[in-house]
């Protein structure tokens, strides 16, 4: 959101290959003594003298190329032939004999040697005397070997540099490259806290609970951006303590809350000097695929970095705001990277380290979406940060929360099809606002909503979710269907002020 090496053939002239089979070489025959003129070549080397019969034998195996230990002894270079003697022609006959004999066959260096004659079964004793030599000589090689140990050792301790290297050196040399999720973690961190909140009412009931969340520096002021269903618990009369990496605490307040975007923000009571706000960037931008990082406290783990991409955008989700309050709606950013419970309110980041979005719901098994108690399935959702903005600044404006309406109920319940136009509002007023933005469009109860923007709208969630993407006043082009017919029609968009 690697292949294996593949098996090579080993060269022919690496060291690991295999020697080639060879037939033993012809033993060499001793040179029978001939009358040579002046101008013949040298005498060959003598033969070899043969081993005594009572010695052991040590050349009996051939030794392989490469065995430690064992080096084959080079054998005597043949000599060379005479230069005005041609290569075929025939050599001089020795006295008495019919035709003249093979020259001496000389291994080739490296050559296996050529078998010993077989040496007679030697006495018990000199067996004996065998395994012992070569149990003192084992004892001497082993005493060497100590002995050339505590040289180096003390060596060593006399001044000696070592070639080993403490791994405790090497993570301060190593450099985190710009752009790494380690860098940009490292960045970040410093500007991500965990909230604590916990309700107003008394100590062991069930309204003194809290729970933890997560939040990011917004300003020098010290604003901090969460969700709104973090700090729900706390919002009337409640404590708020906010808790930075270095282990640092202060205590916060609430400053405003919107429950419809699920963006509430706080500012620290006491905020230190050196504050870092997180940038902010640009979530219309983003595209499906782009690396994402999520940081948060999950199930109270604070400071939790996971990573993954950005698997979908514009997904419609509704979800509630922990207390059972009114669901909040949101075109998110939809990620796998890991989210749980206790990373809501933390940002979620591109691979620059700029803010894409407010991390905020996961989808559960079994509960639909929304905040559980089950962990991740790879599917978590991010209120876009173009929208969290908007509100953010809203709220440290005027407290209270600015939405973009079309002045007109839908039902909630229909999925699939787009969202109607409901046959009454709540308490039985009109479903479409006389004079606001869907009347002056030509909207009327029953007409399905289809598209929003050039967005595809399925249910009256989705439609909310689109709507509350834009502000108050912006036009927006409406597709539509009724009596099976399809029409467009341009609305602008009128604003409610405050949770209803």
């Amino acid at each position: 959101m690697s292949t294996e090496n593949e098996g090579t053939a080993v060269p022919a002239d690496h060291p690991a290959a295999p020697a080639a089979p060879s037939t033993p070489p012809t033993p060499p025959t001793p040179p029978t003594p001939q009358s040579t003129p002046s101008t013949s070549t040298p005498p060959s080397a003598p033969a070899p003298a043969p081993a005594p019969a009572d010695a052991p034998t040590v050349a009996q195996t051939p030794v392989t190329e490469g065995t430690s230990g064992a080096t084959p002894e080079p054998a005597p270079e043949p000599a060379p032939a005479p230069a005005h003697t041609p290569a075929h022609a025939p050599a001089p006959a020795a006295e008495g004999a019919g035709w003249p004999p093979p020259p001496p066959t000389v291994p080739a260096w490296g050559a296996p040697l050529p078998p010993a004659p077989p040496a007679p079964a030697a006495p018990r004793r000199r067996a004996g005397g065998l395994v012992a030599a070569v149990l003192v000589a084992a004892l001497v090689a082993g005493g060497i070997g100590g002995g050339i140990g505590y040289w180096a050792a003390q060596r060593g301790d006399e001044g000696v540099s070592s070639t080993t290297v403490s791994s405790g050196e090497a993570p301060a040399a190593f450099k985190r490259d710009p752009g790494t999720v380690a860098a940009v973690a490292a960045k970040a961190l410093p500007s991500v806290v965990t909230i604590q909140a916990k309700s107003g009412g008394p100590q062991g009931g069930s309204e003194g609970e809290g729970g933890t969340g997560t939040g990011f520096v917004y300003d020098q002021e010290g604003h901090i951006v969460t969700n709104n269903h973090v700090v729900a618990s706390a919002a009337d009369g409640g404590t708020l303590s906010v808790t930075f990496p270095d282990g640092k605490s202060y205590d916060a307040e609430v400053v405003g809350r919107a429950e419809g975007y699920d963006v509430a923000v706080l500012k620290l009571t006491n905020a230190p000097k050196g504050l870092k706000p997180l940038p902010l960037g640009d979530s219309d931008k983003v595209a499906v695929g782009d690396s994402t990082i999520a940081i948060g406290a999950p199930f109270g783990l604070s400071n939790t970095v996971t990573t993954g991409i950005i698997s979908a955008k514009n997904r419609p989700v509704a979800s509630g705001d922990g207390s059972g309050g009114s669901n909040s709606y949101m075109s998110a950013l939809q990620t796998d990277a890991s989210i749980n419970p206790g990373n809501s309110g933390g940002p979620l980041l591109d691979a620059s380290g700029a803010v894409i979005g407010i991390n905020s719901a996961i989808q559960s098994t079994g509960s639909g979406f929304g905040q559980s108690q089950a962990g991740s399935i790879g599917l978590g959702f991010a209120i876009p940060v173009n929208q969290a903005k908007n509100v953010a600044q809203q709220l440290i404006k005027t407290g209270k929360p600015v939405y973009p309406v079309i002045g007109a109920t839908v039902n909630m319940q229909e999925q699939g099809e787009g969202a109607t136009i409901a046959s009454q509002g709540s308490g039985g007023t009109p479903s479409v606002t006389p004079d606001g933005p869907a009347a002056k469009a030509g909207l009327k109860a029953g007409d399905v909503i289809t598209g929003f923007g050039g967005h595809q709208i399925d249910s009256g969630p989705s439609l909310i979710s689109e709507i509350w993407t834009h502000k108050p006043g912006d036009q927006v082009k409406i597709t539509y269907e009724r009596d099976g017919k399809t029409s467009t029609a341009t609305v602008t968009l009128g604003e409610r002020t405050g949770d209803s």
